[in-house]
């Protein structure tokens, strides 16, 4: 009775054993086939709630850099447009500057004017781009021209810019302005009435009005001034960027922390948990099959 309660003990105990070293062979094993030691919630039910914050917050991560990128795509493309407006600006003061020397030919004049509307048109088309989301870069609404040249070349603007996108942690930034902030002065007047009034007086072989040539220089200014106020805005930005980018590192090294195994660690404890098991299945095998006489003697 005692041999058999004997042999049934040993046979529990070694059959536990071996159950209990084959259990954590199979997780280390799956720990060096998957990178990760933290596998089920159980395993550390704290590391795993932390998981699943960092999780969440990476989400949010996502997106927040997702708007910050759409954000500088849109800034430097408001940026880019507006120094090619500067540069068809600068072009329309020289042309102003030959058209006022008074020594120009009618067919001079007439170059001038001509070129002077190519301006007009060319600042027109840039103002009414649009951005990647296929907003207005520079006001109105996505089916509408920011900028329309009426009678006379005045110029329309539509009401309103694109939406402020927001670029996380509760701050946006209007990533667009309006045509008219920069293209329209304080007294009525605008670029395209400006530009209408200096082509007629050239075409005519009159003298440029003064008070044209002042609004296309208020005008060029204030794109100067659009582009700075533009540039402090990608500079934000840029800084948010960084900070979503450093958040963003600084949670990757806490979840790796509480999710990743060591290899090396895991390879050596595996190794070694595989000799323990071995050896265990080896001593259960050799000592099971003994029979009771050889047991006994």
């Amino acid at each position: 009775m005692s041999a058999n309660l004997s042999t049934n003990l040993f046979y529990n105990r070694s059959t536990a054993s071996m159950q209990k070293l084959q259990a954590q062979f199979d997780r280390l094993n799956e720990q060096v086939s998957t990178g990760k030691k933290l596998l089920a919630p159980s395993d550390d039910s704290v590391g795993y709630q932390r998981l699943q914050v960092i999780n969440r917050a990476n989400a949010d991560g996502v997106q927040d850099a997702a708007n910050v990128q759409l954000a500088q795509a849109t800034l430097q493309q408001a940026g880019t447009s507006l120094s090619q407006v500067a540069e068809q600006l600068q072009r329309a003061s020289e042309l102003v500057i030959q058209g006022k020397t008074g020594t120009n030919s009618a067919s001079a004049q007439e170059a001038i004017a001509t070129e002077l509307e190519g301006i007009l048109q060319s600042v027109v088309s840039l103002a009414n781009g649009k951005d990647a989301r296929g907003m207005p870069l520079f006001g109105g609404k996505d089916d509408a021209a920011a900028v329309t040249a009426g009678v006379g070349g005045t110029l329309a603007f539509a009401e309103g810019k694109a939406p402020a996108v927001p670029i996380g942690d509760g701050q946006s930034v209007e990533v667009t302005v309006n045509a008219g902030d920069f293209l329209a002065v304080k007294d009525g007047g605008d670029l395209g009435s400006a530009i209408a009034a200096m082509v007629a007086a050239l075409r005519a072989g009159e003298a440029l009005p003064e008070g044209a040539a002042d609004t296309l220089a208020t005008v060029s200014d204030q794109v100067t001034a659009t582009q700075a106020s533009l540039g402090a805005r990608e500079v934000r930005v840029d800084l948010q960027a960084a900070q979503i980018k450093s958040a963003a590192d600084d949670r990757e090294i806490t979840r790796s922390g509480i999710e990743d195994a060591d290899p090396t660690e895991t390879i050596v404890e595996l190794q070694k948990t595989m000799t323990v098991l071995q050896a265990t299945q080896a001593s259960f095998s050799k000592l099971s099959s003994l029979s009771l006489f050889d047991y006994l003697r």
